[in-house]
């Protein structure tokens, strides 16, 4: 947990808006599409200032995952002290779910009507 809070406190602070911080993503660069992940610094960074309008704009796959994540480590964490099994195991049918939705983010925010997914 303390390196989620610290790498979420490093990108809150180093702004991936300012060339020179960050590395640009390898795809956007050789190809000008952009992955699932692209525009996910910006996220974080704008989810970290509060505006979550910009952060979903920015990534708006990474701002669904940003909750989903807390909750799932909170989860972990209450089931380990309980002493309960801490194992949270995908299921066949949630990477049948994961997958293809990944695939059509990035298809779509590629696409000339999914501009506004575009980081």
């Amino acid at each position: 947990m303390a390196g989620v809070v610290a790498a979420f406190a490093y990108v809150g602070t180093v702004d991936p808006n300012a060339p020179g911080h960050y590395p640009v993503c390898p795809l956007l660069h050789y190809t000008g599409l952009y992955c699932p992940g692209c525009g996910g610094l910006r996220s974080a960074h704008a989810f970290v200032h509060g505006d979550f309008l910009t952060a979903f704009h920015d990534n708006a796959l990474a701002v669904v995952g940003y909750p989903l994540f807390a909750v799932l480590w909170v989860v972990w964490m209450l089931r380990a002290a309980r002493g309960r099994p801490v194992r949270i195991e995908l299921q066949p049918v949630h990477l049948w779910i994961l997958v293809p939705l990944l695939l059509i983010f990035t298809v779509v925010r590629n696409l000339p009507f999914g501009g506004w997914l575009h980081p």
